[in-house]
């Protein structure tokens, strides 16, 4: 039986990445002559998130509750995980690639004294079971194998289309109230803030990313930038080195200490690509390089490359996109 941890948005949806969660696990369960998936959540999930937990094939809903999970905390997080993987004799733990994603089941594998593989893309065997996964920021492709049960793992950023299930699951949603040690609780989120209005929130999950450098000229040189961004209903990643200038907060930065972004498309402008910022987006289906320097190492990288300056050609496509759309 495969678990897999479920994230859940501030309005009770399913994020992105854990539907692609649940999409690869029933491919592993697939695999495995139709193993069954149960969906782990923390909190009271409504009748309609159970039911699209059932539409990408859990057979039970496991809703974690009572004081200890009404604020995250990693280790709560993971002992309660641990407590479904237990009765349930699960042999497979995952989960989405994500802050959150990660830190629950490196606990997890930690407290089972037993690996984790983070960030994985694809599985090419069962027996023995073997992952490939993204190491080095994003920048190589490594394989490794989980010989050990439970196999715990997490899956990269877009690594499948998230798609429902061809038969749904029965969605038989379990009301569950693990113990948490006190000591679990020592880290945990006592407050939250929200952020500045940007168009960085959903970087990591973005389908469309519109990227800026040292290009941009200046913190006044994004103007068109984030139009581009609003036009594309894009977020808006930056390198490094803005962040570094202080133009824009670090939390748009794409890279090997910023996000690991895979879009659909990147649209990177005035980047020249070092590897710390390749690490960081080299997971995108397409890239669209807008540079003054034919032989920028992202310009060579790219799937496309458009040369010139991009306070000239980002001002045209957005006339172009307005115009087209009436």
């Amino acid at each position: 039986m495969i678990v897999v941890l479920v994230e859940v948005t501030p309005a009770g949806e399913v994020v992105e990445t854990s539907r692609e969660a649940m999409t690869f696990a029933r491919d592993l369960a697939a695999a495995g002559g139709g193993v069954p998936i149960d969906a782990v959540v923390v909190g009271h999930p409504d009748d309609a998130l159970v039911g699209t937990l059932a539409s990408y094939g859990a057979r039970r809903v496991h809703a974690l509750t009572g004081p200890a999970y009404e604020s995250f905390s990693g280790a709560a997080w993971a002992a309660g995980l641990m407590a479904v993987r237990e009765r349930a004799g699960a042999v497979v733990v995952t989960a989405a690639g994500t802050a959150r994603g990660n830190e629950v089941l490196a606990h997890v594998a930690a407290r089972s004294g037993l690996p984790m593989a983070a960030n994985v893309v694809s599985f090419s065997s069962l027996s023995p079971f073997t992952v490939t996964r993204q190491v080095v920021g994003g920048a190589a492709l490594e394989e490794m194998s989980l010989s050990q049960r439970p196999a715990i793992f997490t899956l990269a950023g877009h690594a499948v289309e998230a798609t429902p299930a061809a038969t749904a699951g029965a969605g038989e949603l379990v009301v569950e109230t693990p113990d948490v040690a006190d000591a679990d609780l020592l880290a945990r989120v006592v407050s939250t803030e929200e952020p500045e209005p940007d168009l960085s929130g959903t970087l990591k999950s973005a389908r469309v990313v519109v990227g800026a450098g040292r290009g941009a000229g200046s913190a006044e040189g994004f103007d068109d930038l984030l139009e581009l961004a609003e036009l594309l209903d894009a977020s808006l990643g930056v390198s490094r080195v803005v962040t570094s200038l202080g133009w824009r907060p670090h939390h748009e930065q794409v890279g090997q200490t910023g996000s690991r972004i895979s879009p659909d498309l990147y649209i990177p402008c005035g980047i020249s690509g070092a590897i710390q910022h390749w690490a960081g987006c080299s997971s995108a289906k397409v890239i669209l390089a807008i540079n003054t320097d034919p032989d920028a190492p992202m310009v060579t990288k790219a799937t496309h490359a458009v040369i010139g300056d991009l306070h000239e050609i980002i001002p045209a496509v957005n006339a172009e996109i307005r115009r087209r759309r009436g």
